[in-house]
């Protein structure tokens, strides 16, 4: 009997549970990308050196290849333009990371800000904007700009 129910859950159930988690995964992904993006937009100008900055952060904190980094970002920008606001993107990081995930986000978001070496008033706006949105301590927001400052 029991052996039937194993068989059952790893035939049907696991893979359901599976298939969910994977496409939170990808939901989050897409949400953080779409932020990185809002931060490289806020100033009304994208520099080659923060679009830049967005692939190599979407490739190390998820672990992508250059293609699949490229093919999300185009995702996000798709996803960028037809969003009215940060609900949706910040709600989702709120139920699915960790305190230490979400200053990992920040960081990402510090570093397309600094980029083209240039810190905008509306970037640093919208950082601390969202940086409350996904409830990350002031402390912790501006430790995440210096640690980016000091490379």
């Amino acid at each position: 009997m029991l052996k039937s129910v194993l068989e059952y859950f790893n035939l049907h159930l696991l893979p359901e549970a599976e298939a969910a988690a994977e496409e939170t995964q990808a939901q989050l992904r897409l949400a953080v990308a779409v932020l990185l993006i809002e931060i490289a937009e806020s100033d009304f100008e994208r520099a080659p050196e923060e679009k830049s900055a967005i692939l190599n952060s979407i490739k190390t904190q998820f672990g992508l290849e250059s293609e699949a980094a490229q093919t999300l970002m185009d995702l996000a920008e798709q996803e960028h333009r037809h969003s009215t606001d940060y609900f949706q993107f910040t709600t989702l990081i709120n139920k699915n990371y960790s305190y230490e995930q979400k200053i990992q986000v920040i960081e990402s978001l510090w570093r397309v800000a600094f980029a083209d070496l240039q810190l905008h008033h509306y970037e640093e706006h919208v950082i601390r904007r969202l940086a409350d949105l996904i409830h990350v301590s002031h402390r912790d927001f501006i430790s995440a700009k210096h640690r980016v400052i000091s490379g």
